[in-house]
Parts: C-alpha cells; structure tokens; sequence
C-alpha cells in the first residue's frame, strides 16, 4: 500500500488546539499507552516514511509543523489522497500534543486487522525464523527487538498475553518504524505457545543464562522461533522446560545482556547458519 507517489494532498491548517479535526493527536502522552480511536500514533521523519509504505497498517493523517512541509514533500507525496494532512506553528503543533513535538512530525495509523497466532505462524512457508516474546513489558526493549527483526530478516513476532504493545508511540519510534513492518500476533491468555510452534513445523529455542546448549555450537533448524523474556524473571520455567534451551558465552562473572541485545546477537548467529542447517 501507498507504495508509489502521488499528488500531495491539499494541506490543511490548524491553527486552534482545539480543532476537532485533530482530536486524535490530543495530549497524545497521556493516552496511547492503550492505542486511540482503534489506531496509533507514530512519530518522526524516518517512521512516516516506513508509514509510507506500510502493507500492514493504513495511514489515516498527518500533522507537520509549517517549517517541515517542503523538506517532507517526497515522503508526503508517497501517501495515498485519502490521507489527510495538517500543518500548524509548532507552539500549536506542542498545545495539542500536551509537550513539546522537537521532530515536528507525528501521523495516524489505523492497526491492520488483527490475526490469531495460530494463523500467524501457519501463514509462515519454508525455512524462517520468529521471535517469540514473553512478559517483555520495556516500550524501549520492544522496540529494539522488532528492529533487529527486521535487521536480520526475521518473518514475524509472536507475542504472549502480558507483553506490551509494539503499536505504543514510544515502541514504534525505539523501532525506527521496525514495529510497522514485521507481522506479529498476540497469544490468548493460557494459549500453549509450544503446542502452537511445533504444530507449525518451528523449533523452539529458549535464549537463557542457563541454557544447556552454546551458541556458538548451534546448527540451526530450518524453521527456528527464538523464545525471550523479560530482563530480571527471563522466560517462564513452563517455556524453559519445553524448549531447547540456549546461552550466549560471555565474560567470566557476567552472565547477562539487554534482552534487545541478546536478541541481536541470535539473530545474527542464526542468520549465519543459513545453508547449514539441522533437525
């Protein structure tokens, strides 16, 4: 969608906090933790421009400061007609957002259609790799973790019921538009991630401190989910129990990274292991 250029669409001016046009970027801190009006919020020139050329959610408007119009003309013209567009001063462009806007720049997306996770990873064909992610509550560790997905190529993230939403503002801008580009589904409640993974052909590879197998030495399966919690509690002893499990070496004494880093580092290993993989 939205994938070739078209005539900028007339724009509008806002010059009253008020508008009722704008409502949806109202005191946008206080209120996205949960999404609005069924869509989100993302910010910055480099996320409008993945905005841009999203397949999987739809752009619906933009608001720019007045001094930005011309420097994002080509990124505006790439937006469907339908879009709608709205400029203001930047102290009105702060009064609606309830802080100060630096970027100059925030949209609205509505979410693509929601799919269940079973779908998810059936939709999935041949050799791939997931992430799968549990109790990740850290806006920031989202969305570092869907931008190395991206970065090595990952085919979707698979979410359990208490991790928080990769669509929040925060997670999409930490993403640099990483969050608008890789699929990803969310567990029901008491949903058994395992029972789903193996059903769809992919090995589970729970990434731990205490885990049995090295890295280093591991031969990659054709079809790998790397399994990751959140810093402090990691993942469930149920997920630990029933996976393989995987511990990344490190310096004597220290035995943990980032979640985001740690995510990084599989990746690229398993990125490597291409063409030599295993049962």
């Amino acid at each position: 969608m939205n994938a070739k250029t078209h005539a900028l669409s007339p724009i509008l001016s806002i010059d009253d906090p008020e508008d009722p046009r704008i409502a949806v970027f109202r005191e946008v801190r206080e209120r996205d933790v949960a999404g609005r009006h069924g869509g989100f919020i993302a910010e910055g020139e480099v996320v409008l421009r993945v905005l841009s050329r999203s397949r999987l959610h739809r752009p619906v408007s933009v608001r720019i400061a007045e001094k930005r119009i011309q420097s994002l003309r080509p990124i505006l013209e790439a937006f469907d007609e339908s879009v709608a567009i709205y400029s203001a001063t930047q102290g009105v462009m702060d009064a609606i957002a309830g802080f100060p806007i630096h970027r100059g720049i925030l949209a609205f997306g509505r979410r693509a259609p929601e799919v269940s996770a079973d779908d998810l990873l059936k939709d999935i064909a041949g050799d791939a790799i997931i992430l799968a992610l549990f109790g990740v509550a850290n806006h920031d560790n989202m969305g570092g973790l869907f931008r190395n997905a991206a970065a090595f190529g990952a085919d979707a993230v698979l979410l359990d019921a208490t991790s928080c939403d990769p669509l929040y503002r925060k997670a999409i801008r930490v993403s640099v538009g990483a969050a608008l580009k890789v699929p990803f589904a969310r567990l029901a409640a008491g949903e058994d991630a395992l029972a789903l993974l193996a059903e769809a052909g992919f090995t589970a590879l729970a990434l731990s401190p205490a885990g049995a197998e090295p890295l280093a030495g591991l031969v990659r399966p054709a079809r790998a989910a790397v399994l990751l919690g959140a810093e402090g509690p990691g993942l469930p002893d149920l997920v630990m129990s029933g996976a393989r499990t995987v511990a990344i070496a490190m310096a004597p004494g220290w035995d943990s990274l980032n979640v985001a880093a740690a995510s990084a580092v599989m990746l690229h290993e398993l990125t490597l292991g291409v063409g030599r993989s295993g049962a």
